[in-house]
């Protein structure tokens, strides 16, 4: 088995070209993908240990396409580079956003979703969203995110903790040890917001989408020298939007398409 799309071709061919103009040959038969595991509703554990969520099924369905077999891992957020790195997995799928930073250690696919990013704060506060309305307040979001670098960078004088899961951030929220969390809008509004902990919370402020902080979407992370496996999965996630596979995924998890603009 290959590892491209199959083509109905009326005679023989010696090479399959996928997107980005890898050559079949050049690609593996299957594939380890690395995942955190603990960013609901993105990416989850279930009590069996397996995974599950958006990216799991998205993944998976990218790996249907291709035919090929895809085995599924998880690292904790702060190894989850370096270990694709120490060739722990051959693939991230965990929210990972494109920045211009990242890329210069790994390879990335075109983005599978986009989303913009806010805070998180009790309803009943009266914080104002601003480094100037956050002063003497504290804020947390994981660590060695696109939410951490902004914050170092726009909110320097506010006092930031850093947690190694949102799921860890949002109980201290909850403790009143924090005044607001930030992170990613749809993580969130279904990881937070929408669970029983997150009743008397609400959104708070602008949305950021700056991609010098934020990144350009998430997208599959592979080493640098494993160009092709990143343009597959380009292939792929093109193929699934065209043929409806993505939307019906994204309905499912979110009740929209996540894609972004």
């Amino acid at each position: 088995m290959t590892f491209a799309f199959k083509q109905a071709l009326a005679g023989a061919i010696t090479a399959v070209t996928i997107a980005g103009g890898a050559m079949a040959e050049d690609l593996p038969d299957s594939l380890v993908i690395g995942t955190e595991g603990a960013y609901p509703p993105f990416n989850f554990t279930e009590a069996d240990g397996s995974v599950a969520g958006f990216e799991i099924d998205l993944g998976n369905a990218m790996c249907a396409h291709l035919e090929i077999e895809c085995e599924w891992v998880t690292q904790d957020w702060d190894g989850i580079i370096p270990g694709l790195q120490a060739q722990k997995y051959d693939a991230i799928m965990a929210s990972l956003y494109i920045t211009n930073e990242r890329r210069e250690v790994i390879a990335f696919s075109d983005k599978y979703y986009q989303v913009p990013s806010q805070f998180v704060a009790a309803a009943d506060s009266d914080i104002e969203i601003s480094a100037e309305g956050l002063s003497g307040s504290v804020v947390g979001t994981q660590r060695a995110t696109s939410f951490e670098r902004y914050m170092n960078a726009n909110m320097p004088e506010v006092e930031l903790r850093l947690y190694g899961t949102m799921d860890e951030a949002y109980l201290d929220l909850v403790s009143g040890r924090l005044d607001a969390v930030l992170g990613d809008v749809v993580a969130l509004q279904d990881g937070f917001l929408g669970t029983a902990d997150g009743e008397g919370y609400e959104l708070r402020g602008p949305e950021f989408t700056d991609p010098e902080f934020f990144g350009y979407g998430a997208g599959v992370g592979v080493r640098q020298d494993n160009q092709p496996i990143a343009d597959a999965f380009s292939g792929a996630i093109k193929a699934l939007r065209e043929d409806g596979t993505y939307q019906e995924i994204s309905e499912k998890w979110f009740g929209l398409d996540v894609y972004g603009g």
